[in-house]
């Protein structure tokens, strides 16, 4: 029996998870999404297949694609998803399960928006889900059932690789995955600027950077992967790798990153009590 899954706002992160749903055999008939523009909307349903209802066109398309859908994925920015929230909640099944993959909403936030005993789900998932390879986390809320919970997980599975941690982990968590991406990004920028810097060519300065950071990312997928012993497989004694994470120690790189870590999860929790 299939189930029917709404994307309520379809930004990168929503547009990511849906695309790795129908990648790994989810039917575009089973999807609908919401956008505000109706050129986006058919943008979405011209990619993925999907049926796609912009709000330009129709006011109601969050109510029309949430009823009738066994899960509801919000992607609005999280500024907007209480409101979001209870602009569904008269249309929402008891049993229907409501998805949050914003940032710093949470979970008790987004119970009060909603009708008494619905389902909720806070979620942190990071871009490469897009390829199916990125890092979903669930946290369930206080009327989840465990069935609920797993039919949830089996969902953003295809996602890639879904982990259950409690909500008070969640900013620790998006400071590591959710975040992360941009700071593979942000080597590889570094590393490019390096090469050319070194008298390389630009663009094949950014070739060897991000083709070694992507083939870095296939190593550490590998099973029972450990990014230490990688690291120490490269680096032969008294080598050009030894003296350059020499200098990355010298230089303090392991405190600079657990600082930016620590950064975004106090922003989080910063933005968490702004909307709440």
């Amino acid at each position: 029996m299939s189930n029917r899954i709404a994307f309520l706002g379809c930004g990168s992160m929503n547009e990511a998870i849906m695309g790795g749903l129908l990648a790994a055999g989810t039917s575009p008939t089973d999807v609908v999404a919401t956008v505000r523009r109706a050129d986006h909307a058919a943008e979405l349903a011209e990619r993925h297949g999907v049926t796609a209802i912009a709000g330009e066109e129709e006011p109601d398309n969050n109510k029309l694609a949430a009823k009738g859908s066994n899960v509801v994925i919000l992607g609005v920015k999280p500024v907007g998803i209480a409101n979001l929230a209870r602009e569904i909640g008269s249309v929402l099944g008891p049993d229907t399960i409501v998805v949050s993959v914003a940032a710093a909403v949470s979970i008790a936030q987004l119970e009060a928006a909603l009708p008494e005993g619905q389902p909720v789900i806070r979620t942190m998932p990071n871009t490469p889900a897009r390829l199916g390879r990125g890092v979903v986390s669930v946290s369930p809320g206080t009327h989840c059932t465990p069935q609920q919970l797993q039919l949830t997980k089996d969902i953003l599975s295809a996602a890639g690789t879904v982990v259950e941690i409690p909500e008070e982990q969640v900013d620790a968590l998006s400071a590591i995955s959710g975040s992360g991406p941009a700071y593979a990004f942000y080597l590889a920028e570094a590393m490019a600027a390096a090469g050319s810097e070194l008298g390389l060519d630009p663009e094949l300065s950014l070739l060897l950077a991000r083709e070694t950071v992507a083939g870095a990312g296939f190593m550490l997928a590998e099973p029972g992967a450990n990014p230490t012993a990688l690291r120490r497989a490269v680096t032969s004694p008294n080598g050009t790798t030894e003296r350059a994470i020499a200098a990355f120690d010298d230089a303090g790189l392991p405190g600079i990153i657990a600082e930016g870590a620590r950064a975004a999860a106090a922003r989080a929790a910063e933005i968490t009590r702004q909307l709440g």
